[in-house]
């Protein structure tokens, strides 16, 4: 197999200790030059201003991303009360100071449980969305009025681990689309004197959590050294939660050409899976598929090939 062919070959996750300061296409870009792969992208935007888990899809397993980007997310988050800014975050101008000697933990505590469960968020002028095909951030630095719409999202658990006011360190578990700043900037208003975020980091990314990252200066080392490849996570581990079926050698043939594999009854809880060679190599992402006849089968959705 020549150099190529193994470039080819390698599908996987890299899951990164993202270093505060730099932009999640940055360690894209390093993690292209590192590898020399093409084919490499991020499952969800890592403030710049952040830091902790960027998860990094290369080769044929960038296809996985949009099932990947669409997990949970959890952060450790620092909150500063008494102020506001125009970002949301200490990186924004101050608009307002409130001396926030009022407030006791247990009315945080009580005004941070009302966020739970499945809220409105409207995303921070200063945001990677997009009005009329424009970026919020790049007509809020023009001074232009920008009204983004509320979206819904979801609020898992929000937990209280450090008490030393005017700040306050809190646990964060939310669904993906979730802005812990603008989060921070309503608990502000709940509270009565403003709020806003002064430190993120990102613990966990769908199922990879810090004990899974690497910190990207010593990825950069092994990438030097040319031993990088011990980091990379089998593309079959991104989506490890998902249930699985083994595919034997013809069937594994078969799916790469579109056909269905008869559904085994034990199979039939769950109306996707993925579908595993006997070597431990992602064949398909599959779907259950019912027929006239009653009898079940399931149905390749998305296909990878080792030589993509």
């Amino acid at each position: 197999m020549n150099s190529q062919d193994v470039k080819n070959a390698i599908s996987g996750v890299l899951v990164v200790d993202k270093p505060v300061g730099m932009t999640s296409h940055d360690v894209v870009q390093a993690i292209r030059n590192g590898t020399g792969l093409r084919r490499a992208g991020h499952t969800g935007t890592l403030d710049p201003r952040a830091s902790g888990v960027l998860v990094i899809l290369v080769g044929p397993a960038v296809r996985l991303s949009e099932y990947v980007s669409a997990s949970d997310k959890r952060y450790q988050a620092i909150i500063r009360m008494g102020g506001t800014t125009d970002t949301f975050d200490a990186e924004g101008q101050v608009k307002r100071t409130e001396n926030p000697v009022n407030v006791t933990e247990a009315q945080f505590e009580e005004a941070l449980q009302t966020f739970v469960g499945e809220i409105e968020q409207t995303p921070p002028p200063y945001s990677a969305v997009k009005v009329q095909g424009r970026k919020a951030y790049e007509m809020a630095r023009k001074g232009e009025e920008v009204e983004l719409a509320p979206r819904t999202i979801t609020v898992h658990h929000l937990e209280v681990l450090e008490w030393a006011p005017p700040e306050a360190v809190i646990d964060v578990h939310c669904s993906s689309g979730t802005y812990v700043r603008s989060l921070a900037n309503d608990l502000g208003i709940k509270l009565g004197c403003g709020a806003y975020l002064v430190g993120l980091r990102r613990t966990k990314s769908g199922r990879f959590s810090l004990r899974d990252a690497t910190p990207l200066r010593k990825l950069q080392e092994a990438f030097t050294a040319g031993n990088w490849y011990q980091y990379l996570i089998p593309a079959a581990e991104a989506l490890g939660d998902w249930p699985s079926i083994e595919l034997n050698p013809d069937e594994v043939e078969g799916v790469r050409h579109g056909h269905r594999v008869k559904a085994k009854e034990a199979d039939t809880e769950n109306q996707k899976v993925r579908g595993i060679s006997t070597q431990g190599e992602l064949v398909a992402l599959m779907e259950l598929v019912i027929n006239a006849d009653g009898s079940q089968e399931w149905q390749p959705k998305k296909v990878f090939f080792a030589s993509e």
